[in-house]
């Protein structure tokens, strides 16, 4: 699994997850702000399994 996933996707990734899980956990938007788990996922682990089937990689380095 070669990162491809950069700082910025990353952070932003990161941010929105918690966001989301936080809103769910506080009640204002229900159970679908679980999904937060999966942009949180991939900004810790700074890979996307949609990226390479898309042909992108905000990734900086090359692997």
């Amino acid at each position: 699994m070669n990162a491809n996933v950069g700082t910025l996707d990353r952070s932003l990734r990161i941010a929105a997850g918690l966001i989301l899980i936080a809103l769910s956990l506080g009640g204002v938007i229900g159970p679908w702000g679980w999904l937060g788990v999966l942009p949180l996922a991939t900004g810790i682990l700074r890979f996307c399994p949609a990226y390479p089937l898309l042909g992108i990689n905000t990734c900086k380095r090359r692997p």
